[in-house]
C-alpha cells in the first residue's frame, strides 16, 4: 500500500488517541529520534503515546490495516538501535510512557503487576514501599522503562543471584501485530498448560509485538549489605575468588563485578564527586555485593571479613576497601555505574556486550584483547562488567590523540574478531542488550540456519504485515 494508506491511518490514529497521545512537533518528537550513544538519529511521521491498553490496540490495528510501521518505544535507553525509526521517516514512534500505572502489588503472594511505560526505579520503589525487593537493576533505573528492560532481556547487576528480566516474570499483557490483546497477566509459578506464550515477547525488541503489562517477581528485601572493592592480580584470582565467596557465605554474592584499573582512572578523570578507595594502584579489581534478608545481620559482616582475610592469605587479595557505611556504599557503586558515562570523555568508543562461561572469560579477555590490539595499534581496552554471570562489556576507546570517525568506522571489524573469540568459547555475541540494528547481521552470521529459520518463521506467523520494529532483530 502507498502513503495514501498511510496518510489514512494517521489521520485515525490521531482521532484516537486525541491531542494529548499525539506528537508532530519537531522538538518534542527529537528525544524519541535518537539512540543514546548517538549513533543513529530517525525521522517518524509522529509519536504516538497511547493511554490505555485499548488505545495501543486500536493504534496498532490501524497501523496494520494501513500497513504502517510501527517502533514501539519504552523509554529509548535501547544501546543497539532497537527503538528508534530508520531514517526513511516511513514510521510511527508508539511510546508506552503514558501507561505508567502500578495495578497491584500483592506482598503475600510476592508479586507486582505493572504497565510497560513504569519506569524501573518507580518498579523498585513500589516493592519496597510493600516491604519487597524487585531486584532488576542498572545504570539507567531512573528513565528506562519497564516494558523496554522486558523487550530486551536486561540484566544488570543482580542477575548472579536473582537472574535477568526473563527470570522476573511470570505474566503478561501483549498487544498483538493485528491490534489483538492477549491477556497472560497470570501470577502462578507453575503453569503446563501447553507453550509458555510469553517467553516469546520477553528480548523480542518490539518485533512480535508490544509488551503493555507484567506480572513481576517480587523477593524479600535485603536487611544488610557488605560491599567491597578487592584488587587482585589477576582476573583468574578474580574467578577463585568469587568460588570462595559463594561457598563461604551461604550463595549471599549478589553483585560481582569487574573494573579494570583504565575504567576507574577514567572515571576518577570524568566522574565529579569520586575518589580512589584506595591508596595504591592495581589493575584489576572486583566489586563484591553480599546482601542478608535477616534483620541487622551482623554475621554477614563478619563472613565476609573472614572471606578476604583467607583470600587475602591465598594470595587472592591484594588490598580492599570495605564499605562501613550507606554513604560509602553508593560512593564504591558509583564507580562501578559511572564507567559507561566516563568513556564518553575519552573519545569515541565501540561497544560489545557478549557474554562467555564464565570459567572462560579469563581467556575471552587474553585472547580478544591481543586480536584488537594487533589490529589496531593504541586501541584501550575497557572490558569489565558482571563477572559473576559472564557478561563483560568489551569496550575498546581510540587511541589517545586518534581520529574518532575512523575509529567508529571501523566498528564492524572489531566487532567481527571480538564476536569470533566470543562464538569460539560457547558464548553470545548480545548478552543483555539485544540486538536491534547493530547486531542484526551479525546474528545472521553466527546463528545457525535452522534458528534464524525458526525466528523469521515466528516473525512471519504473528506479523505477516511486517509492522513491528521493521528491521530489527531479525
Amino acid at each position: 500500500m502507498g502513503d495514501g494508506s498511510h496518510e489514512d491511518a494517521l489521520a485515525r490514529i490521531r482521532e484516537r488517541v486525541g491531542e494529548r497521545g499525539w506528537v508532530d512537533d519537531a522538538d518534542e518528537m527529537a528525544p524519541h529520534l535518537v539512540e543514546w550513544r548517538n549513533r543513529w538519529r530517525g525521522r517518524a511521521r509522529a509519536v504516538v503515546r497511547p493511554g490505555s491498553p485499548d488505545e495501543v490496540a486500536d493504534v496498532v490495528r490501524i497501523a496494520s490495516e494501513g500497513r504502517l510501521p510501527i517502533v514501539p518505544q519504552a523509554g529509548n535507553t535501547s544501546l543497539c538501535g532497537g527503538s528508534v525509526p530508520d531514517e526513511d521517516g516511513r514510521s510511527i514512534v508508539l511510546s508506552v510512557s503514558r501507561l505508567s500505572r502500578i495495578r497491584e502489588v500483592d506482598a503475600l503472594d510476592y508479586t507486582m503487576t505493572v504497565e510497560a511505560g513504569c519506569v524501573l526505579a518507580d518498579v523498585q520503589r513500589a516493592a519496597a514501599e510493600a516491604d519487597r525487593l524487585f531486584p532488576l537493576s542498572l545504570a539507567a533505573e531512573g528513565t528506562c522503562e519497564i516494558g523496554g528492560n522486558l523487550s530486551t532481556n536486561a540484566g544488570g547487576v543482580h542477575v548472579l543471584r536473582y537472574g535477568n528480566a526473563r527470570q522476573l516474570v511470570l505474566g503478561l499483557e501483549v498487544v498483538l501485530p493485528d491490534g489483538r490483546i492477549w491477556n497472560g497477566l497470570r501470577r502462578l509459578r507453575k503453569d503446563n498448560t501447553g507453550y509458555a506464550l510469553r517467553e516469546l515477547f520477553l528480548g523480542a525488541e518490539g518485533t512480535l509485538g508490544i509488551i503493555t503489562a507484567a506480572v513481576l517477581k517480587l523477593f524479600p528485601r535485603p536487611r544488610a549489605r557488605w560491599v567491597v572493592l578487592a584488587a587482585v592480580p589477576h582476573v583468574t584470582a578474580a574467578l577463585e575468588l568469587l568460588s570462595r565467596a559463594r561457598g563461604a557465605t551461604g550463595d549471599a554474592v549478589s553483585s560481582f563485578e569487574l573494573v579494570p584499573r583504565i575504567a576507574l582512572d577514567y572515571v576518577l578523570r570524568h566522574i565529579p564527586g569520586t575518589r580512589d578507595p584506595l591508596a595504591s594502584r592495581y589493575e584489576h579489581y572486583v566489586l563484591v555485593e553480599l546482601d542478608s534478608t535477616v534483620d541487622g545481620d551482623r554475621d554477614l559482616g563478619a563472613r565476609g571479613r573472614a572471606l578476604l582475610e583467607e583470600a587475602s592469605e591465598a594470595g587472592l587479595v591484594l588490598d580492599a576497601a570495605v564499605a562501613e557505611s550507606d554513604a560509602q556504599i553508593d560512593a564504591l557503586w558509583k564507580l562501578r555505574e559511572s564507567i559507561s558515562e566516563a568513556q564518553k570523555g575519552e573519545g569515541a568508543s565501540v561497544k560489545h556486550d557478549v557474554a562467555v562461561p564464565v570459567s572462560r572469560v579469563p581467556a575471552f579477555l587474553a585472547e580478544a584483547t591481543r586480536k584488537v590490539e594487533a589490529d589496531w595499534p593504541g586501541v584501550r581496552v575497557v572490558a569489565f562488567g558482571h563477572l559473576g554471570d559472564g557478561n563483560i562489556h568489551f569496550n575498546l576507546s581510540v587511541p589517545e590523540g586518534g581520529d574518532d570517525d575512523a575509529f567508529l568506522d571501523h566498528w564492524s571489524a572489531f566487532s567481527r574478531i571480538v564476536h569470533d573469540v566470543v562464538t569460539s568459547m560457547d558464548g553470545s555475541i548480545a548478552a543483555e542488550h539485544g540486538i536491534g540494528r547493530l547486531k542484526r547481521d551479525e546474528l545472521v552470521h553466527y546463528k545457525s540456519a535452522t534458528e534464524i529459520e525458526l525466528m523469521r518463521s515466528l516473525k512471519q506467523m504473528l506479523d505477516p504485515a511486517g509492522i513491528m520494529n521493521p528491521g530489527r532483530v531479525v
